[in-house]
């Protein structure tokens, strides 16, 4: 069920982010149509490498996967992951190879959300939630695919990995002694696509990606039952970008 849900949340993200690109491609297109032109992005092909800012919105979560002291256990009915917002914000080096491909590095500072709610059993009974607020130095390197130009735009798909660190975690504190500890360090990988509009000075690229962690991030802790009863937790962010580029 939980599963089910969270497959919901994404896939309507998903939807939002391609009404909203084809909002915006709508009246460039109908622009360029008009013109008869499509002369800047040829300016940029011939470039190299080049840089930029990106800003995005996230939502993140966690995958969360029970273990075998929660069909035992009488203290909660359900753990579950809650969805947080956050934004990032961050540095764009892209590198050209090629006519189609690009390597990119982009540094970038997120700040995020997580939730992990523990439902005892009982209508009233009183629900605990592990709040986890994090701030992210993410390291991401992405090949990007890009399709040939159409008049001023051109559609792109991302793949790569990334490497996150939380600064901002309190996994070393003793304030968190008795709560469920979520380590400061994961490695990702990260899919996504995305739109480029090439206006005379800069690159506007809407895009939106998946983030999903391959590293068990759950420090167990075999004294404290909230950590007892979860075998794996591991990360995963909707994101949707927006790249400044020139």
């Amino acid at each position: 069920m939980l599963h089910l849900h969270c497959r919901k949340i994404v896939g309507g993200w998903k939807l939002a982010a391609l009404l909203f690109f084809l909002f915006l491609a709508a009246p460039n297109a109908e622009a360029q149509f008009s013109s008869g032109q499509n002369l800047n992005y040829r300016d940029f092909q011939n470039k190299p490498y080049y840089f930029g800012i990106t800003l995005g919105y996230n939502q993140s979560d966690f995958r969360i996967f029970h273990s075998k002291s929660f069909i035992t256990n009488d203290s909660f009915l359900r753990a579950e992951s809650v969805t947080g917002p956050g934004f990032n914000l961050g540095i764009v080096s892209n590198l050209r190879i090629g006519e189609y491909f690009d390597v990119r590095f982009l540094p970038t500072l997120s700040f995020a959300e997580r939730n992990i709610r523990y439902a005892p059993p009982g209508e009233k009974s009183i629900v605990l939630t592990r709040r986890i607020e994090s701030v992210f130095v993410e390291m991401p390197f992405h090949v990007r695919y890009k399709s040939a130009p159409f008049h001023d735009f051109r559609l792109f798909v991302i793949g790569g990995v990334k490497y996150v660190f939380d600064v901002a975690s309190d996994s070393r504190t003793r304030q968190a002694a008795g709560l469920v500890k979520i380590a400061p360090t994961d490695f990702q990988v990260e899919y996504g696509a995305g739109i480029q509009f090439f206006f005379p000075y800069f690159v506007f690229s809407p895009e939106f990606k998946i983030s999903q962690g391959m590293n068990n991030v759950l420090i167990y802790n075999d004294r404290l039952e909230q950590s007892t009863i979860l075998e794996k937790v591991m990360s995963r962010t909707f994101t949707i970008s927006l790249h400044f580029e020139g």
